[in-house]
């Protein structure tokens, strides 16, 4: 039995008339002859094969030997091959297309546009051209070639966010290697686990990075798990804080001594379509994280999808519609996403943003230092078109007053986005109303790394209410169901996939019955991906955490965000956590913790005074045991919110992988106040 669906709302924006006619979701439904996004979503679900071959054209993705089928569904839908025999490698759509001589003065200047932009917490800034960006991945290409590396060999990447992180990314898969991303943050038992899983030979590393103005070390960290991966030969390590690290002979290479030496000229590995490109781990419930395996007509593809239909990246060249250039804007966008390379979107950003043509902007440092103006600094001082934040980094902000952003030009943004984490309405409202002046949509995202992006996403097109999806992405068939697998409307139950799309993972690395029954036994020939979600009477989706942090009290399931949403409405708190726990009774009961703003007393009075808010909204019968006032909660660097930890921590249970969390403080905190 599901419950009655409460969120939603009243719709807050719709799409200017200016804003649809530029939108490459316009541009892709009148290359095809579809009339508007209804036809477009039937089309593209109800014709899998036609819909990928759609996008593979409408990005121009280039083969060096065409595929004979779009997709083999033989094996099932659970299995599917892409672009079968096709042969491509995706550096050459990201770089190569882009520099090779025409001729011409369009991809003269299309050579001469910025790939990259670059900024620094201290305050360095470079930009690196597309022409720039093809001679570094050769430079990086060769030196890996030097070392013996070559086609299927695993390549690890452990740095912080400058511009030779891409170079580092792109020169692996130039050479036909695998992408092992990994978060910058992780100490040695966690590289260790998946270097050694996917049998890596090499690392690429730094000596650190900077923080809040202080040089973190990262070396040291490099080191401890290097001793601890047999496979591992070579060491390549970027100088980029000036610290005096150790380097181990036969080993280690300086970036500077070894990459920079090289020829500038380097062919590119002709790999077929469904090759090995990265192996992405997350987090599990148990010690082993899972890898995602990724190909090179998958992954990329999908990124530059969502891209180009959700938040609306544009490139330099019309080139990509062919006789339906006209279609199509001339401009070239900067997208900025703060993430980690080690978290989907860092991969995302790179491969989405190169296959379009446009410009990505990396920042390496805390986007609130040295003053909460830095992002709409940033902002302003970059041109930032596209800027994707988190729910967390924007509630962290309102304290400090709306005076930070409102000094700033930010009449270049096109939208915010966000993944990773439920909106609250009220900060979603702020972002919207004053920052965005009511006019900048904000396009919410989300899906995951086995996803390779969005399952549910805003556009351009659709209008949105606060917290909300405006649709499922193209191609992507979801739906949301009951427990019996039953789809359901205005009502919270699990969210599905029933077809296949070309992002989907191509299974756990050395692992395939786990990914099974990951995602594929409960109800066959469904995923099941393992959240809560809603489709309101308007038909907007809205994303309600995890299932498995659904709370079920006296037979009421409950969505965490739901009260954790009444909590932070109140002016002393900052973010907020729901948990259930158990009760012999109930099945569960809610157990809430609340971070309050700087400065706020963390008093009994307080505590009655919220406990009053949840009762008087969610009733009596969800009335929490306890609300727990802490500092922090336990989240991972793109600001989601582990609520299997702090249940696992409150109530003295395995916490399981927590190689992820970016402030392993916070759960002991919490181990401690339980």
């Amino acid at each position: 039995m599901t419950e009655q669906f409460t969120f939603g709302g009243e719709i807050v924006w719709s799409p200017a008339q200016e804003q649809v006619e530029g939108a490459n979701l316009t541009a892709f439904m009148r290359m095809w002859g579809i009339r508007d996004f209804e036809a477009l979503m039937q089309k593209s679900t109800g014709d899998v094969a036609w819909f990928t071959e759609a996008v593979l054209k409408f990005l121009d993705i280039q083969f060096y030997e065409p595929y004979s089928k779009v997709v083999d569904l033989s094996a099932g839908i659970q299995l599917p091959k892409w672009c079968v025999g096709g042969k491509l490698n995706i550096v050459h759509n990201c770089v190569d297309k882009w520099t090779a001589p025409q001729g011409d003065d369009v991809d003269a200047g299309r050579r001469t546009m910025p790939a990259i932009v670059f900024e620094g917490e201290e305050g360095i800034t470079r930009t690196l051209t597309y022409a720039d960006l093809n001679r570094e991945v050769n430079k990086a290409a060769n030196a890996l070639h030097s070392l013996g590396l070559g086609k299927g060999d695993a390549i690890g990447i452990f740095m912080p966010m400058t511009p030779e992180i891409v170079v580092a990314l792109l020169a692996i898969a130039k050479i036909g290697g695998i992408i092992l991303p990994l978060f910058s943050g992780y100490g040695a038992g966690a590289i260790v686990s998946r270097m050694v899983d996917a049998g890596a030979k090499a690392l690429f590393a730094a000596d650190g990075a900077f923080r809040r103005g202080k040089a973190v070390e990262m070396k040291s960290i490099a080191d401890e798990a290097a001793e601890q991966i047999p496979t591992l030969k070579h060491m390549i390590v970027l100088k980029r804080t000036g610290q005096e690290i150790k380097m181990k002979d036969e080993r280690d290479y300086w970036w500077h001594e070894l990459v920079d030496s090289q020829n500038d000229v380097c062919e590119t590995e002709k790999t077929d379509a469904e090759d090995p490109l990265m192996i992405i781990y997350t987090s599990g419930t148990t010690g082993k994280p899972k890898g995602a395996l990724h190909t090179h007509c998958g992954f990329p593809i999908k990124a530059a999808q969502d891209m180009a239909f959700g938040t609306d990246v544009h490139g330099t060249s019309t080139a990509l519609l062919g006789e339906h250039s006209s279609l199509r804007s001339v401009r070239q966008d900067i997208i900025y996403w703060m993430t980690d390379m080690g978290w989907m979107m860092g991969p995302w950003l790179v491969f989405g943003s190169l296959i379009l043509g446009a410009t990505m902007f990396l920042y390496d440092g805390a986007p609130d230092f040295p003053t909460p103006s830095r992002l709409w600094e940033l902002a302003e001082k970059h041109k930032i078109n596209q800027m994707g934040v988190s729910p967390t980094l924007i509630r962290s902000l309102i304290p400090h007053g709306d005076e930070h952003f409102k000094r700033h030009d930010l009449s270049t943004l096109k939208c915010f986005a966000s993944t990773g984490e439920p909106w609250n309405p009220d900060p979603w409202m702020w972002l919207f109303e004053k920052v965005g002046g009511s006019k900048i949509p904000i396009i919410n995202y989300s899906g995951g790394t086995e996803i390779s992006g969005g399952i549910v996403m805003g556009n351009m097109l659709l209008p949105l209410k606060p917290c909300a999806f405006s649709a499922p992405c193209p191609g992507m068939d979801a739906d949301v169901v009951d427990e019996n697998g039953k789809s359901v409307r205005n009502a919270v139950g699990e969210l599905v996939i029933r077809a296949p799309w070309i992002g989907m993972t191509r299974g756990f690395w050395k692992d395939k019955q786990r990914y099974l029954d990951t995602y594929w036994s409960r109800w066959e020939n469904v995923w099941v991906h393992g959240d809560f979600a809603a489709v309101d009477n308007d038909g907007l989706w809205y994303i309600l955490g995890r299932s498995d942090d659904t709370i079920k009290i006296a037979g009421k399931r409950l969505g965490p965000a739901e009260v954790e949403s009444i909590l932070v409405r109140h002016e002393a708190i900052v973010e907020a956590a729901a948990i259930g726990v158990p009760h012999e009774v109930k099945g569960s009961e809610l157990v809430l913790f609340a971070v309050t703003a700087p400065g706020v007393e963390r008093s009994a009075a307080l505590s009655r005074e919220l406990h009053e808010m949840v009762v008087a909204e969610m009733g009596k019968p969800l009335a929490p045991k306890a609300i727990l006032f802490v500092s922090d909660l336990p989240k991972t660097r793109n600001a989601k919110v582990m609520r299997r930890m702090i249940r696992a921590a409150y109530l003295g249970l395995e916490l399981g992988d927590t190689s992820s969390l970016v402030n392993p403080a916070a759960v002991e905190e919490i181990r401690n106040v339980r």
